[in-house]
Order: structure tokens, then C-alpha cells, then sequence
């Protein structure tokens, strides 16, 4: 069944670049249950934060999510969602999707996505990912590329644009060339709980040093990645104060524009 996964959400307090980024409000509310119900919507059979400090799991108390608190000392949030595989007891076959704490808007669908593309490929871990249209995302760093063989596995991740287009590039940079399907990672992660554990305690790798990607570690192992195109939109996440404010400004858009279309709606019946 597509719903026969669990969601694991890391949720770390002191974030480097927004300190205590999961209680931060959005709408007056915590980040950490914005992301919380988009879990809870995609349908998973459980949802699970694992967090390190209490005031995080005092903030999700009654929404339907459990919470796992796990050690302060985790490198990653990969690590952390190993502990939290211990502490929920996931049997190792266990479909779980690592949906990070960062990510108030991502779409039920996309959730659902990941789980299916791990399930239906037999891979041992699976990610999503959208066309790049814009040349600026492919020269920026924080925007991860990726390739994909045939099958639909990934072949490798960097931060440089990939594949590079020769020629196009040779001519002019300022515009996207055409001919190529250029993709960006998005950061959202499915494997069985087996492998989850498996994979925190494999040492960093060469390439996943080289790049800050922690992925690679499983491509540089021998590892299957399947990746498959979401099927819909994932905003930004919020990385750092001005994420925040454009997700605040994102909010407001969305209701203003749901008003306008109710309004809409009691005029076309008072009419």
C-alpha cells in the first residue's frame, strides 16, 4: 500500500544559521508543526520527530506525532533518524521518508513520492527532484544538481551545474541552453529502516567531503539512489531569518487569495 510508510522528521534546536529554527514562528505558530502536518496529511502510517531538546517536543504535544529524543551529540540529522529507527523500533523493513524540519510547505504528494519510488524501484534509497529552469540555480552552489542514469538512479550530485553543457556554455552562460534536461535535488530522502541504520554508521566519503553531500556516501559505497520527478511544487525551505519572512510573505499570499476566491464564491450565490 502507497501509505504503508512511516515520516522522520529531525528537528535539532541549535541550527547554525536560524538558533532554535524549529520553535521559530510561522503564522504564530512553531516552523517544526507546520512541517509536522504536512507529514500528518501525506498519510503515513506513523510521524515521528526526533529532536534533542524538550521545549521541541513540549511545542508538538497533542498534534498526532510522537516524539523521539535522542542524543545532542548526532553529526546529522541522518544519525539522529537512526536513533529515532531504535526508539520507534522499525522493523528493518520499515519504509521510512526523512522529511526535513525545514520544510513548511512540502506537498502530501511529494511525501507520498519518495515512499513509492523507494518501494517500487528496490533501491536502497530514493530522493525526489525538479527541472531547473532558471541558469542562476545551476551556477549556484546551494542548489544541488544531479544526473540520472537511465533507470532513473542517480548517477551523481554536486553543487556545480551537471551535467555542463560544452558548447552552449562555451558561447554564452547568461541563459539556459537548450537540449538538456538539468535537474535540482530536492532534499527529501526515503530508505528502509535496515538501511537507515546501515548507513549512519558507514564512514564519511571521499566525494561526500569534497561536495558537503551526504548522499554521496551511499553513491561513492555502490549504493542505489532512485530519484523521481515530484509531482508537485516544493517551496523553499527556511534556512535562515529571510527564509522565514518569505515564508511568512508565502502564507499570506496563500490566504489572501483563498479569501478572495470565497468572496468570489458568496457573491456568485448571493448573484
Amino acid at each position: 500500500m502507497s501509505q504503508d510508510f512511516v515520516v522522520a522528521i529531525p528537528a535539532r534546536y541549535a541550527a547554525s544559521r536560524l538558533p532554535g529554527k524549529p520553535l521559530r514562528e510561522l503564522a504564530g505558530e512553531p516552523l517544526v508543526l507546520h512541517v509536522a502536518r504536512r507529514a500528518l496529511a501525506a498519510g503515513a502510517r506513523e510521524v515521528w520527530i526526533a529532536t534533542d531538546d524538550a521545549r521541541i517536543a513540549d511545542a508538538l504535544k497533542d498534534c498526532g506525532v510522537q516524539v523521539a529524543m535522542t542524543s545532542p551529540d548526532h553529526a546529522s540529522g541522518t544519525d539522529r533518524l537512526a536513533e529515532c529507527a531504535d526508539i520507534a523500533g522499525w522493523r528493518d523493513d520499515t519504509v521510512v521518508v526523512n522529511l526535513q524540519g525545514d520544510e513548511p510547505f512540502a506537498p502530501a504528494a511529494g511525501i507520498v513520492a519518495v515512499a513509492d519510488a523507494l518501494r517500487d524501484s528496490g533501491a536502497e534509497m530514493s530522493t525526489l527532484a525538479v527541472a531547473v529552469t532558471e541558469v542562476e540555480t545551476l551556477f549556484d552552489p546551494n542548489a544541488v544538481k544531479l544526473v540520472r542514469a537511465a533507470n532513473g538512479d542517480a548517477l551523481y550530485f554536486s553543487r556545480a551545474p551537471i551535467p555542463w553543457p560544452r558548447d552552449a556554455f562555451a558561447k554564452d552562460r547568461e541563459r539556459m541552453p537548450g537540449g538538456g534536461d538539468w535537474l535540482r535535488h530536492i532534499g527529501i530522502y526515503g530508505y528502509r529502516a535496515g538501511f537507515l541504520r546501515k548507513f549512519a554508521k558507514m564512514r564519511p566519503g571521499r566525494l561526500e567531503q569534497i561536495e558537503s553531500l551526504e548522499q554521496l556516501r551511499a553513491l561513492e559505497a555502490g549504493y542505489r539512489i532512485a530519484v523521481g520527478i515530484t509531482p508537485e511544487a516544493f517551496p523553499p525551505g527556511v534556512d535562515t531569518p529571510e527564509d522565514l519572512a518569505r515564508a511568512e510573505a508565502f502564507l499570506a499570499a496563500q490566504g489572501a487569495a483563498g479569501e478572495g476566491a470565497a468572496d468570489k464564491g458568496a457573491a456568485g450565490q448571493g448573484a
